[in-house]
């Protein structure tokens, strides 16, 4: 059974996986004979990953136990050996048996969990499902929260995962391909689509670059998201993840497809748009007229993150006539004494705010978010009363923050975050020229990135007026009866 050709001796593929995994402290080699034959048999799984006690009750028992005397000879022994067919159909009540010829097919299965028997006589082994992991139970998703909607959240496991999404409802053609990822650790992937609505080109990609990831470990969909993004070099994510499998759904019901890793439980769904990381799943449970006033209000938000202290800047340094006459004076009054240009003003603050913010994030949760409202209002008010900063900056740092928190996507809202310090920068060489220019050299970045061949922009660019009943407004649902027309599904229409 070794990896370059077939052996028959029984004793020598034994040492062959001994030398390979044996020095192991918790991979077990049980040796016996079948029934009360002289076939030699013997069992190889690893502790904590296989069931031991689904190994003892099901399969050596099974094994070690006597044939009925009404057994004639001949129907369980050839050459002098138990049958192996008669093993497989009459002895192991295992749900799942494979048969491997290799030995470098083997030691991956045993590892992961499944256990190897070996029957003396025959050249190939069984790999006998027998895995067993302590999973985390399903619990509501951390990282999107909703009012309204299903409390329910992927796990580690990456078979939980894909069982929530055949719980979803009765759907025949929910596909599930597996794929294997990682060189020296390898995992499961699973690509999720809807054979009779995704786009075949589109399945067919996605399958293309999940086939190129050449890396030795692949410890979080984290990894595959930047292997197969469509441009590394761009702050915006080109890849959406998730812990709700009713998002999942929701795309797949859209044409996109879903990527699903073992050991994460971040589920990544491509193509996306940019419109996309400002929706969240409650948009569609709650009515049209409070979901769109509260989408147009991401909206705004996400501009007032990326451009508020820009605009502060540009104003204080370069226009302010522009600002009303009552309040320039009252902003100049709380200005007399800053030592710093407008500029350096605002990147102590803003830098003060990011460093609270991660280090809220990285704090226990019990003191994490005190800490960062406590550090926010100690160090603002320290800031004002010692004459570093302004208090209308505060205003602007505070409200810029919270802006950003209104941002559903975390990955989202990072990226607004870096772009705000190019926007500031902009603003404080040219002014609000700066902050116009910046703003047209985003928009051609937007408009030039696609992601799996979908543009980023869309629906914006290029204009589809059917697909913008889903864009910045989220109009009645008896209104979106046809699918994104970018995705160039097999089925336009969502209902029949």
């Amino acid at each position: 059974m070794s990896g370059k050709s077939q052996s028959d001796s029984f004793t020598l593929d034994l040492e062959l996986v001994r030398q390979a995994i044996g020095h192991n402290s918790d991979v077990h080699f049980r040796e016996f004979n079948i029934g009360r034959t002289d076939t030699r048999a013997a069992l190889i799984f690893v502790e904590g990953l296989s069931d031991k006690e689904l190994i003892e009750k099901h399969i050596l028992k099974s094994l070690m136990a006597s044939f009925p005397d009404s057994l004639n000879q001949s129907q369980f022994l050839i050459n002098g050996n138990v049958s192996k067919e008669f093993v497989i159909n009459n002895i192991l009540s295992i749900s799942e048996i494979v048969e491997v010829c290799t030995i470098a097919d083997l030691i991956p299965k045993v590892l992961a969990g499944s256990t190897a028997l070996f029957i003396e006589g025959y050249s190939n082994a069984l790999l006998l499902s027998t895995t067993k992991g302590k999973t985390r139970s399903i619990e509501e998703p951390v990282s999107e929260a909703l009012i309204r909607g299903p409390r329910v959240g992927f796990t580690e496991s990456l078979s939980d995962n894909t069982a929530l999404l055949r719980r979803h409802g009765e759907n025949e053609s929910l596909t599930l391909i597996k794929f294997q990822v990682g060189k020296r650790a390898r995992k499961e992937l699973v690509v999720a689509y809807l054979n009779d609505v995704a786009n075949t080109e589109l399945v067919e990609e996605v399958k293309k670059r999940i086939g190129k990831i050449d890396i030795d470990d692949v410890p979080e969909s984290g990894y595959v998201e930047q292997l197969i993004e469509d441009n590394y070099l761009s702050p915006f994510p080109q890849v959406q993840s998730t812990e709700r499998p009713d998002r999942v759904i929701a795309a797949l019901m859209e044409g996109r497809v879903a990527v699903l890793l073992d050991g994460t439980p971040f589920a990544l769904i491509v193509p996306v748009t940019f419109s996309m990381l400002l929706q969240s799943p409650e948009d569609y449970y709650e009515r049209w007229i409070p979901s769109t006033l509260i989408r147009l209000l991401r909206f705004g938000a996400a501009l007032i993150s990326l451009l508020l202290p820009a605009l502060y800047i540009s104003f204080i340094s370069f226009h302010p006539g522009l600002i009303p006459t009552k309040l320039v004076i009252s902003i100049v009054h709380t200005r007399e004494g800053v030592p710093f240009p407008a500029l350096i003003e605002a990147l102590i603050m803003e830098i003060a705010i990011e460093i609270l913010r991660e280090a809220g994030v990285r704090l226990p949760k019990p003191i994490g978010p005190a800490m960062g409202i406590v550090g926010g209002l100690i160090i603002g008010e320290a800031a004002v009363q010692a004459g570093i900063v302004s208090p209308v900056l505060v205003i602007v740092v505070a409200v810029t923050a919270i802006s950003s928190f209104a941002i559903p996507q975390y990955n989202a809202g990072l990226a607004l975050r870096i772009l705000r310090f190019a926007a500031m920068f902009s603003s404080a060489v040219f002014g609000l020229y700066g902050v116009v220019l910046f703003f047209i050299l985003l928009c051609s970045h937007l408009v030039k990135l696609k992601s799996f061949g979908v543009p980023y922009a869309s629906p914006a660019v290029p204009y589809r007026l059917n697909d913008w009943k889903d864009f910045m407004l989220r109009m009645p649902l008896m209104m979106m009866k046809r699918r994104p027309k970018m995705m160039h599904t097999k089925d336009p229409l969502r209902k029949g």
